[in-house]
C-alpha cells in the first residue's frame, strides 16, 4: 500500500476506469499513443487506474484500432470513473497533464 506523502508528491496522470473492454482498449491505446513511457495499470478489480508521469495522450485513433471497431469518445467518458491531473477532451483525442511538476 502507498505512504500518503507518495500518493500526493507524484506527477502521475491518467484515467481511472471500470474494468472491461474498454478500459482494457485505453490501456493497449496508452501504450502506442505515449511511445517511450513507461505505462502502469494498477487492477483494483472493480476499475482500473492507469498512469504515466506527467502526461498522457489517448487518441480514437489507437481506441479503435485496439477495439477493432469504431469509437466516440464519449464511451470513454462513460466508462470513466475518475482520473489524476488535469484533462482536455475532444471528438479525436484526451490528455491527461500536469502543469508543473511536484
Amino acid at each position: 500500500m502507498p505512504r500518503t506523502d507518495d500518493v500526493l508528491n507524484n506527477n502521475r496522470v491518467g484515467p481511472v476506469m471500470r474494468s472491461g473492454e474498454i478500459a482494457q482498449a485505453v490501456i493497449e491505446a496508452a501504450e502506442m499513443d505515449n511511445p517511450g513511457k513507461a505505462i502502469t495499470v494498477e487492477d483494483m478489480h472493480a476499475y482500473l487506474r492507469i498512469s504515466t508521469d506527467t502526461e498522457m495522450i489517448l487518441t480514437r485513433e489507437s481506441i479503435e484500432q485496439c477495439l477493432g471497431r469504431p469509437f466516440r469518445m464519449q464511451e470513454l467518458e462513460i466508462n470513466l470513473s475518475s482520473f489524476a491531473g488535469k484533462i482536455e477532451s475532444g471528438t479525436d483525442r484526451f490528455r491527461f497533464y500536469f502543469t508543473t511538476k511536484m
